[in-house]
Parts: C-alpha cells; structure tokens; sequence
C-alpha cells in the first residue's frame, strides 16, 4: 500500500498526495524521458494505452522522408534510403521488448491482419486439429478475426470460455490454436503466459499471443515463457502514431515449416525475379505481405530510437508503482461517490492500465476530457486510464484524481454537454 493509503482519514487526502507525488518525480529515473515527448501544457494523455503521446523525433524524420527521401530520391529510395528492410529494421527495435531476438520480428500491416496470418498459420500447422479456443471477453477483434477464419475454412469452430481458469479443462486434441490477450483491455489483468503455453504444448495446441497492451509496460518473454505465436500494436505504448503498423514475432522453432495465407510480393525468396509460384523468404521476412507503408514505418522508427536507452526493469517497476499509486488515491477519494476498481490489486497481475467502474463513467470521462485529462471508455461502465511510465508523471496521477474527485463531488459530468452518444470512446 502507498503512502497517500497509508495516511489517517481525516488527513487532506490531495495535500498528502502532491507531496508524495513531488517525492516521486524527484527520484524518477525515467522522468528524463518527458523531454523526449510533445507534451500539450494543460492537457494530461492518460490514454496511452490507446495513443501514445508523439516523440519529438518523429517530426524531423517526417521531415526527412518526405523533404529528401521521397521527393528527391524516388524509387531509389526503396535501396538508397533503405525502405525495403524497414520492417526488419523496426522489427529489431522492438524484439527486445518482448523477449525475442534479432531477426525474429516483422513490423507491417495491422493487428488484426497480422493476427489472422498468424491464426492461419498455425491451423496450417495442425491440419488435423479444427477448433479454436478464445475467451469470450478477449479483445473484440481478435475474436472477430477468428470467427472470421471459422466462417471461412471448413471445418473449423470456435471454443469459447468466460476464464482462462478453464482453458486446461478447454484444451483437448480437436484444439490448433489458443488465441489470448497478454493483458486485457478492459481490466489490465495480466495472464499467466508460461502457464497457458505449458498447457497447450503437451496437448499439441499452439499459441497465439495479442501483446497489444503489454509492449511498452508490461514484462513479457515470448521465448522464455515458450510462446508460438505474438502479435501486437506499436501505437499504444510506443507511441508510433495513430494507425502505426502491427508487428508480429513467431517461434524460431516453428518459422522455417510456417507459411503465413497472404503469400504477398514482398515476402517471396526473390520478390524481383517475378516468378509466378510463391517462394516464403527465409525466417520471419516470410510474413510480410505487400508493399511496406513506408511513412508509417519511418516515423515509427524514429519513435523506437529512444527505448534503446530505456531501462526495461524501471520501466516495468514504474508501471506496477504508479497503478497502485493511482488505484490508492482513487480509493481514498472517490470511492463513497460509488467509484469500484476493476483492475486487479495484485501488481504482478495488472497491466499498464487502471480501470473503474461508475455508472455514468462515459459523461466523466467526457467531463475530465473537457479539463485536459483524456482517458477513454469501455462499455458498460468502465473508465480507463493508461500510464504510460516514459512521460507520465506521479504529479499527473494527483491532478487527474482530483478533477475526477471536483466532477463527482459537483455532479457537473450531468451537464447537458457531457450527454448523449458519440462514435468513439
């Protein structure tokens, strides 16, 4: 428990808690990084975990790419400027991040296309096995993408359960493939990853892990924890930019006998020979599919340069740290307005993320965002807020909390403004 929980009730909670956030920021080894972002004054991104806020370093390498390597350099570019093997280039940058190593990672395309090679991939692998295991609350898309793939490949069907308690009592030799999200969207629990994929491996089942909201934040080891398959975003916690390319990692002892189902040009042996049967490259280049989307991909990169001098241990002690900073604060201060936690208490167990729950939680969050604290929604009545460790900051945390505090104690989130249906939350 934190200082701020530990204190006598009658104590002013907010008081307590800039002092100790003060303290905190001091001792900071990451708080140097906050130079590294575009940070608006007045505006606090607690959504990180949907977009990250932008690297300064982007900007001039947009400048680059277009001012030099696009309008000046041409085709010429795809060689000169090195664009063919960006995504083994970006690829490298974040393997380190996820437990995997150089040369294992691919960065293009999006999540859910990524997600459905590698689902492809891996019914390929056990042709004899038709059924895929989900859990009924994983992320919606990769849930759609498999039921997707069931409507499309005769044969298959899904499995689902409402916990991942269930999966060893789930897995038997009709299932291929167990799709999972590392840490869920809505709760920021954190799955047990070596245990599932020591249940699947004697079963004969293969794993395909979403890293979405785990890379970034959140410890994980794709090898170490003997996973099959991993995809994830790069615009949460990297901060690659809104609708930044998908990367994917899959096992050094599967790529060689895996053929992902979009054979595109570009992840043919020798694309330039254009010859008409499909070749896969060599290891992972094989699950790239078209032409790279080189704007996102370079600014992407120039957004991965700086993790090279992050400390992935403090970052991941930052993040257990600030959550239950942010969990205890909320406590102490909202709870009599009717305000639960949904993430889990135990640190080792949640992501990045925090999560609660209130009934009109859609007109605060739309409250908060009208004072400059943007976090998002989950349907029915959870409110999200991300931490992202590299730019936010224990001072962000107490100005957050308080104007959530003001905006249930006033009952101003009713106002007529903060009403209504809106496409995106």
């Amino acid at each position: 428990m934190s200082d701020v929980a530990a204190r006598p009730a009658g104590t002013d909670v907010f008081a307590a808690a800039r002092a100790e956030a003060a303290r905190r920021d001091a001792a900071d080894p990451l708080a140097r990084f906050r130079d590294a972002f575009v940070l608006q004054a007045g505006t606090i991104n607690l959504d990180g975990n949907s977009l990250g806020s932008m690297p300064r370093a982007v900007a001039a390498r947009m400048e680059r790419v277009l001012g030099s390597e696009w309008s000046q350099g041409l085709i010429r570019s795809w060689g000169g400027a090195g664009w063919f093997n960006l995504p083994e280039i970006v690829g490298d940058r974040i393997a380190p991040l996820i437990g995997a190593g150089a040369g294992e990672v691919v960065v293009g395309d999006s999540t859910s296309v990524n997600l459905f090679k590698c689902i492809a991939a891996a019914l390929a692998l056990r042709p004899e096995r038709r059924v895929l295991l989900l859990q009924e609350d994983n992320f919606p898309t990769d849930n759609y993408i498999a039921q997707g793939i069931a409507d499309m490949v005769p044969g298959v069907s899904l499995r689902a359960v409402k916990s991942t308690d269930s999966f060893a009592d789930a897995i038997d030799e009709s299932v291929a493939a167990i799709v999972l999200s590392h840490v869920h969207y809505r709760t920021a629990l954190v799955e047990d990853m070596a245990a599932i994929n020591r249940a699947a491996r004697p079963a004969g089942a293969l794993t395909v892990w979403d890293l979405s909201h785990t890379t970034g934040a959140v410890p994980v080891d794709v090898n170490g924890a003997g996973c099959d398959f991993a995809i994830g975003c790069t615009y949460k916690y990297l901060n690659g930019g809104p609708g930044a390319p998908a990367y994917c990692w899959v096992s050094p002892e599967l790529i060689e006998r895996t053929r992902q189902p979009l054979s595109g040009w570009m992840g043919h042996k020798t694309p330039f020979e254009f010859s008409f049967d499909y070749q896969p490259a060599a290891a992972i280049r094989r699950f790239v599919c078209g032409t790279p989307q080189i704007l996102s991909l370079a600014a992407l990169d120039a957004a991965l340069e700086l993790w090279a001098e992050v400390d992935l241990p403090q970052l991941h002690h930052k993040s257990r740290d600030a959550t239950e900073f942010f969990i205890d604060l909320v406590e102490r201060a909202c709870a009599s307005f009717g305000v639960t936690v949904q993430s889990p208490r135990d640190a080792s167990r949640r992501g990045s993320h925090v999560a609660f729950g209130y009934r009109n939680g859609l007109q605060v969050m739309r409250a908060l965002a009208a004072q400059g604290i943007i976090g998002d929604f989950r349907m029915p009545d959870t409110m999200r807020f991300g931490v992202a460790p590299l730019y936010i900051g224990y001072a962000d945390i107490v100005r957050a909390v308080e104007a959530l505090h003001g905006i249930l104690q006033t009952g101003s989130w009713d106002r007529a403004e903060f009403r209504g249906t809106t496409v995106v939350t």
